[in-house]
């Protein structure tokens, strides 16, 4: 048995078109983090509402060089930005756990091909004014006390969830 390399590795058809929004996102390990997922479940483009520091060693360490292939753009507004992406019939989803949530699971077989996931800050997660704005709220299932997970940890298990055949 051989261990593939980055030119042998076999790659899936995509089948969704999704846009990755982050709102506040802080830390350059998780925004590197970020961008080596998106390239990973072929996301399509990154909308950030908070400038990213491309010159950090520790994003630059951890995107390994996916900031330089994954389009993305920073924006004033993050719900300008969902309100056009709903016009272009994205089905706009949170990923915050809330009173009103669904599991992430549970909204696998009525998905779109068009899919806007928003992913929260660090510490206060998705904003109180985005959660108005998106169609869905989903969080992931979890079995220990503890009520979050890191935030790219929780986007790449949604990102698996949402593009799995």
């Amino acid at each position: 048995m051989l261990q593939h390399t980055h030119e042998s590795t076999p790659f899936l058809t995509k089948e969704h078109q999704i846009t990755l929004l982050c709102d506040g996102l802080e830390s350059p390990a998780n925004v590197g983090a970020i961008f080596r997922l998106c390239d990973a479940f072929g996301v399509e483009e990154i909308i950030f509402n908070q400038e990213p520091d491309l010159t950090s060693n520790r994003l630059k360490r951890t995107a390994r060089t996916t900031e330089r292939t994954i389009p993305f753009r920073t924006v004033t507004d993050l719900n300008d930005a969902l309100l056009h992406l709903k016009e272009k019939e994205y089905l706009t989803v949170a990923l915050e756990i809330t009173n009103q949530s669904n599991a992430l699971s549970s909204i696998r077989t009525q998905l779109p091909n068009k899919i806007a996931l928003v992913i929260g800050n660090e510490r206060q997660g998705v904003s109180e004014r985005i959660l108005k704005q998106v169609q869905e709220v989903v969080h992931i299932e979890m079995f220990g006390k503890n009520s979050s997970m890191n935030v790219a940890q929780a986007t790449a298990i949604a990102l698996y969830e949402l593009t799995k055949h």
